[in-house]
């Protein structure tokens, strides 16, 4: 909640410079003020609470701990602070990854002013906010990840598994059921999802984040 009116906004970036100016842009809208400042993630966990954000606006890649951990950390030290990412990234995976760890908008570093802006107060009102930039190139991750929460854990972890490249009788020693098992599920898994091939089954791993772990997306 937003005191004296004025939602407080703890910027936190490596650069300097960059800080200094996120501060002006939110301080020259009348109902935002720069709560703080923090280089790190490690200095935005000591100043979190002295600060008292409504919002904090993170960079991803920062020495140390890193935005991902330390978002994930202010998350669970402070639910209730909503978290913006501010990142020169928008590869699919970053942004999956962002949510994962409990953000609650992205948005990229050439956005415009007013896009700030309304991340900002979005994230502040409780909603979600993801850069308009973003929306073409995130329909079939979005789509692809819809997909596959239809999926049992065993037929999710199945089609990872393939799209791996695992055999049946090496995905059924992983999980500890039989090589029918497996076909079994895979069967199932190609008949919920309409793939015919393993594929079809790489290209909806690969969208839907399951391989993020093992390859570069």
């Amino acid at each position: 909640m937003a005191r004296n009116g004025k939602l407080r906004v703890l910027v936190v970036d490596d650069h300097a410079v960059l800080r200094t100016g996120l501060c002006l842009l939110l301080e020259s809208e009348g109902d935002m003020v720069c709560g703080g400042e923090a280089g790190t993630a490690e200095e935005a966990l000591d100043v979190l609470d002295e600060a008292q954000p409504d919002v904090v606006v993170i960079d991803l890649e920062m020495p140390g701990m890193g935005g991902l951990a330390g978002m994930a950390e202010i998350r669970r030290r402070r639910p209730d602070i909503p978290v913006l990412v501010l990142s020169m990234h928008d590869h699919a995976s970053d942004v999956r990854r962002a949510f994962a760890a409990g953000a609650a908008g992205y948005l990229v570093k050439h956005a415009a002013d007013r896009d700030l802006f309304q991340a900002v107060r979005a994230v502040a009102r409780g909603e979600s906010y993801l850069d308009p930039s973003l929306g073409a190139k995130l329909a079939e991750p979005v789509a692809a990840m819809s997909a596959v929460q239809s999926l049992s854990a065993r037929e999710q972890e199945v089609l990872r598994l393939v799209a791996l490249g695992h055999t049946n009788q090496e995905v059924a020693e992983s999980l500890g059921v039989s090589p029918r098992t497996v076909e079994s599920r895979r069967a199932r898994v190609g008949e919920k999802l309409g793939l015919d091939s393993r594929a079809d089954m790489v290209k909806l791993a690969l969208a839907a984040g399951l391989l993020d772990d093992y390859v570069s997306v």
